[in-house]
C-alpha cells in the first residue's frame, strides 16, 4: 500500500477530544465559576454549539460573537473567563461546520493571540439562569439589528441610520493585489452583493460596492472597516457612497454586474456614468489596479465562502504556487523557499498542499469519475483516490491549492448521495496511482490529461464564473436544432425535477435550468456535464449564481 489508506478525515476526536463546560453549572464574569463540567470528553459529532479554548481573559462578548458572524447568525453564547472559554451557538448546524472546518485550517486570533474552536456536545445553551447574560444577549441584539436585514430594528424600534446601499472601498497598505474577486468574496458574507467597479485614484486602489439591501452595507462597513485583508497588509477602509447606485457597463475583472450576465466584457476599462465620473473625476483617471503584477488574475484571491478573511491570514495570498509567487511578485524578492512550501523574512512557512479528503461519502453511489466531474468545476482535477478500506472517504488532487481552496469552502457541507460531505485540506501532498500488480478495484483514476479541465488556459473566463451549489444550473454549447422541451426531458428522463427552463435571449447556446433542490442540481451536473447532444455538441454544465 502507499500509506494513504491510513488517513483518517479530521475526526470528532480531534475536534472534541478535550474537557469542556456544561451550561448547567453557574459561570460568572469574574471566572468564580464552581466545578469542572462533564461532558464532551468522548468524541462528538457537529453540533451548532462550538466551544472555544485559550480565550483571551480581556475579551469582549462582542469579539466571541464577532467569530461567527461571517459564517452565519449567532444565537447565544456563554463565557467562562475564569476558564478561557466560551461556548458559542450558531443559528444552525451547517453554519457551524462551515466555520469549524475554516477555523481548523485557519486558527482564528483574539487580542493577537490564537483560540481554538472545536464541537461541543451540547445541541443548545440555555442560560436564562446564569448572571452576566443580559450583556450578551445586548450584543447579540445589536449584531442581530444589522444582519437581520431590513426588518431589524434597535432600541424603540426605529431601522438602524438607513444608509445607501454603496460603499466605498479604499485598501492601504496594498502589499498584494487585492481583485474584483477576493473583495466580493470577502463583503458577500454580509449580504448579496450585486455590483462592484474597482478603479485607482490618488495611486490608491478603490472600488465602489452595491449591495441588495442597505443594512447589509451597513453591517459590513462596521465590522470590516480597518480590518485587514491578510496580516499586516492590505487594510481596508470602508465608508458609505453619496451614490445609490452603480451602472456598470462590462463585465471584466474591473468591473462586475452580478445580476447581468449576458454584459460585454469591453475593453477592461469600466464606462463610468455621470454620476461617478463627478464623484471622481474623468474617466481617464481609471487605471488597472494590477498594473506590474501580472499573473494575478482571477484566479488568484481569497478562496471563496471560506470565512472571514481579515487578519486570519498570512500576508501571502493564499493558494499561490511558486511559481505564480515569484512571476508575479516581480521585484518583490523571495527570501527563500523550499518544495511545496513559501516563506517570506521573519514569518514561518505557509503550507500549500493541494490534495483535499472528503469524508461521508455514500460508498454504494460514488465514483472517482463522478467526484472528477463535481470537484472539477472548482479547479482542474488530476487525481481520485477513492480509499480501498474505507471507501466513505476518497483523496481529490487538485492542480494547485487555490483550486482546492475553493473545492472545499464550496462543497464542504453539500449533500452529495443523500449524505453531508465534508471536505477538508489533506495532509498529503500528492495521490500516488498504484503499484504495477496492486488490487485497486478502479478506485484510483488518473485525470491529468483529462479534455474536460475547465481551468487550462490561463485568464479563461471560467475562473469569472464560479458559483456555490446552486439548485440553478447554467447550460453552454446548446446546438441550434436543441429546444427547450428536449433539454427539459433530458433532465426530467434522468429523474429530476424540472422547475423551470429559459434561454438566453442574445445567445440560445446557452440555458438556465432550475431543479427541485441543490442536491439534484449537483447531481444532475455530474450525470449531463459533457452528456453528447449531437452535431459534434457536448453539454457544459456549471453552477449559477441567477435564478429564473
Amino acid at each position: 500500500m502507499d500509506g494513504q489508506g491510513s488517513e483518517k478525515p479530521l475526526s470528532s476526536a480531534v475536534l472534541c477530544g478535550r474537557t469542556t463546560m456544561s451550561t448547567s453549572t453557574p459561570s460568572t464574569a469574574n471566572g468564580n465559576d464552581s466545578r469542572q463540567f462533564k461532558g464532551d470528553r468522548s468524541p462528538c459529532g457537529p453540533s451548532r454549539v462550538l466551544h472555544v479554548r485559550k480565550v483571551p481573559i480581556e475579551v469582549s462578548e462582542a469579539e466571541l460573537i464577532s467569530l461567527g458572524v461571517p459564517f452565519g447568525r449567532v444565537t447565544n453564547l456563554l463565557m467562562l473567563k475564569g476558564k478561557n472559554q466560551a461556548f458559542i451557538e450558531m443559528a444552525s448546524e451547517e453554519a457551524a461546520i462551515t466555520m469549524v472546518n475554516y477555523y481548523t485550517t485557519a486558527t482564528p486570533h483574539v487580542r493577537n493571540q490564537p483560540v481554538y474552536i472545536q464541537y461541543s456536545n451540547h445541541r443548545e445553551l440555555k442560560t436564562d439562569n446564569l448572571p452576566n447574560q443580559g450583556r450578551v444577549q445586548a450584543a447579540l441584539q445589536a449584531v442581530n439589528a444589522v444582519t437581520l436585514g431590513g426588518s431589524a430594528s434597535v432600541g424603540d424600534g426605529t431601522l438602524m441610520p438607513g444608509q445607501s446601499p454603496v460603499l466605498r472601498i479604499i485598501v492601504e497598505n496594498l502589499f498584494y493585489p487585492v481583485s474584483l474577486e477576493v473583495l466580493h468574496q470577502i463583503f458577500s458574507k454580509f449580504g448579496t452583493v450585486l455590483k462592484i467597479i474597482t478603479f485607482t485614484k490618488n495611486n490608491q486602489f478603490q472600488a465602489l460596492l452595491q449591495y441588495a439591501d442597505p443594512m447589509n452595507a451597513h453591517h459590513a462597513k462596521a465590522t470590516l472597516d480597518g480590518q485587514n485583508i491578510y496580516n499586516a497588509c492590505c487594510t481596508l477602509r470602508v465608508e458609505f457612497s453619496k451614490l445609490t447606485s452603480l451602472n456598470v457597463k462590462y463585465n471584466n475583472d474591473k468591473s462586475r454586474d452580478f445580476t447581468r450576465l449576458d454584459l460585454p466584457s469591453g475593453d477592461g476599462q469600466p464606462t463610468m456614468d455621470p454620476a461617478l465620473t463627478a464623484a471622481f473625476g474623468a474617466p481617464g483617471i481609471i487605471s488597472s489596479p494590477y498594473a506590474g503584477a501580472a499573473g494575478f488574475g482571477p484566479a488568484i484571491g481569497f478562496p471563496q465562502a471560506v470565512g472571514p478573511p481579515f487578519d486570519l491570514l498570512s500576508c501571502v495570498p493564499p493558494g499561490l504556487s511558486m511559481h505564480t509567487m515569484t512571476g508575479a511578485l516581480g521585484p518583490l524578492a523571495m527570501p527563500g523557499s523550499v518544495s511545496g512550501r513559501m516563506t517570506l523574512h521573519g514569518m514561518a512557512p505557509i503550507a500549500v498542499h493541494s490534495v483535499l479528503l472528503v469524508s461521508n461519502l455514500n460508498p454504494d453511489s460514488i465514483s472517482p469519475h463522478g467526484l472528477f466531474i463535481l470537484f472539477g468545476v472548482y479547479g482542474d482535477v488530476h487525481r481520485v483516490k477513492i480509499l480501498f478500506n474505507k471507501k466513505e472517504n476518497a483523496l481529490i488532487q487538485m492542480a494547485d491549492a487555490t483550486q482546492a481552496q475553493l473545492a472545499m469552502s464550496h462543497l464542504n457541507g453539500q449533500r452529495l448521495h443523500g449524505k453531508v460531505i465534508r471536505v477538508t485540506i489533506s495532509k498529503h501532498q500528492a495521490v500516488q496511482l498504484p503499484r504495477e500488480g496492486q488490487e485497486d478495484q478502479g478506485l484510483t483514476k488518473d485525470f491529468s490529461g483529462s479534455p474536460l479541465h475547465r481551468f487550462k488556459k490561463p485568464g479563461s473566463k471560467n475562473f469569472q464564473n464560479i458559483f456555490p451549489p446552486s439548485a440553478t444550473l447554467h447550460l453552454s454549447n446548446i446546438p441550434p436544432s436543441i429546444t427547450d422541451d428536449i433539454l427539459k426531458d433530458l433532465f426530467s428522463g434522468t429523474g429530476y425535477t424540472v422547475k423551470a427552463f429559459k434561454f438566453f435571449q442574445k445567445d440560445r447556446k446557452m440555458a438556465l435550468i432550475q431543479l427541485g433542490s441543490v442536491e439534484e442540481a449537483i447531481q444532475a451536473l455530474i450525470d449531463l456535464h459533457n452528456h453528447d447532444l449531437g452535431e459534434n455538441h457536448h453539454l457544459r454544465v456549471s453552477f449559477s449564481k441567477s435564478t429564473i
